[in-house]
């Protein structure tokens, strides 16, 4: 049976419809955080309250409220799509992709694990996910021009990326949230971390060099060719392009740019290169409708994605799940305890698939209960940290994911039967590893 990431994600807006009807409605309350600017839930104020159970034509409605709750992320996409339309009309992509497989002739295996250490970078510095939505044609293509399948050029660029998140120093969107709320100074305990980040990545590596080897075919012809020359306005082309990632990077860290900001500089990067590249008005702009086009599905299962959470919000059931799920934490010896927070917050990652939306509901809770049964409240936030990150390799409900997948042609199981053993034996690396920072008492 073919693979419908549609369908997928319909299914899990109608079965969030279903539990509204099941679960019992409650809400924390609320308060400003001074430190963080965000509204977090009061530690002990659960409490019960009128049922809101979402039925079927609600459930359809929730589809395009979650796109309009996701707008900044799906027009995000839409931009970075219309982008590299632009950059592939003035056919610098298609020529910078013939000159580096040129290149790499005879030496196609070093593209795997170069690009599993500059994504997983990538992921650890600005948490770099639903951008690959936009570059994975282009990885597609490079990695089939050297005998490489799908599933590769997915697991050295996003999967990669997910592990440099997962286990970074200073994700500024799970590490940084987390930090703020635990009243940490930014960057603490990163030496710990980086000793945990770099077998990660070597193993993750490994595991997509051993697909890509397995899966190995000839090269397209075109790889067997003597590598072309790059025109000027080609290579002006890519390198406006690969500039575009460093200013990303310095306006979210330094800036505090959001997605909006993101969008802006995607937008001008596809402007500039455009008429720079002398398609003129008329040939980049039918170049960017076209790029937007070629994305569409992806950008619009972002949005499908968010749905599900907003179907059980408007149940009022969200404060229920995260109550049940941290509760019983409060019971378990200190080393269980950090264990046990891993486990929830991976769970968590079904119905609330931001890190930083995780970290806001589950903080504030988790600081206290992490006091009183004395664990560093740095260990708290590695454990809010590793198997969260690391679930989001194979959650059937992340929006990006699935539209990566989409692009490149890679069907859910397909990409299961890669991406889980890996998965799970970097699970069992950060639960060693919080079992160490546990002993140690990294602060």
């Amino acid at each position: 049976m073919r693979f419908n990431p549609l369908a997928l994600m319909v299914g899990f807006v109608l079965t969030a419809a279903v539990l509204t009807w099941v679960l019992p409605a409650g809400q924390f309350e609320r308060r400003q955080d001074v430190v963080t600017g965000r509204s977090v839930v009061v530690p002990g104020s659960y409490r019960p309250v009128d049922p809101n159970p979402i039925g079927p034509f609600q459930a359809a409605v929730a589809i395009p409220k979650g796109m309009v709750n996701g707008a900044s992320l799906v027009f995000l996409i839409f931009l970075a799509g219309g982008v590299f339309g632009i950059v592939d009309r003035t056919g610098a992509l298609r020529h910078g992709v013939e000159w580096l497989a040129g290149r790499l002739q005879n030496r196609e295996r070093l593209m795997v694990p170069l690009s599993c250490i500059v994504f997983a970078i990538a992921g650890a510095v600005e948490s770099m996910w639903e951008e690959f939505v936009a570059l994975t044609p282009v990885l597609v293509l490079l990695t089939r021009r050297v005998g490489f399948d799908a599933v590769t050029a997915v697991g050295m660029s996003l999967g990669a990326a997910g592990v440099g998140a997962a286990f970074s120093p200073m994700n500024p969107f799970g590490v940084g949230i987390a930090q703020k709320f635990a009243e940490l100074p930014l960057m603490s305990g990163w030496e710990f971390r980086v000793a945990v980040l770099v077998p990660a990545v070597a193993f993750w590596t490994w595991g997509t060099m051993r697909h890509a080897a397995r899966t190995r075919t000839t090269p397209e012809a075109a790889a067997t060719t003597a590598p072309a020359a790059l025109g000027l306005r080609h290579g002006l082309a890519l390198a406006a392009l690969v500039a575009m990632f460093p200013v990303l990077a310095f306006g979210l860290l330094r800036l505090g740019w959001d997605l909006e900001q993101m969008s802006a500089v995607f937008f001008v990067t596809g402007v500039v290169i455009g008429l720079a590249s002398g398609l003129g008005i008329d040939g980049t702009t039918e170049a960017f409708f076209e790029g937007c086009r070629a994305i569409t599905a992806a950008a619009l299962l972002l949005g499908v994605a968010r749905s599900i959470f907003v179907v059980l919000d408007e149940g009022r059931i969200v404060d229920t799940i995260v109550n049940a799920l941290v509760t019983p934490l409060a019971t378990l010896p200190v080393t269980v305890f950090a264990a046990g927070v891993s486990a929830v917050q991976a769970l968590l990652a079904v119905p609330v698939p931001s890190s930083s939306g995780r970290v806001a509901m589950t903080m504030p809770i988790l600081v206290p209960l992490s006091d009183l049964l004395g664990l560093s409240r740095q260990v708290l936030v590695m454990a809010t940290q590793y198997w969260s990150g690391m679930v989001n390799q194979f959650l059937p409900t992340d929006g990006a994911l699935l539209a990566v997948l989409s692009v490149a042609g890679v069907s859910f199981p397909q990409w299961l039967r890669y991406a889980v053993p890996l998965s799970v034996a970097l699970m069992l690396l950060g639960l060693a590893a919080l079992g160490v920072a546990v002993a140690l008492d990294v602060q």
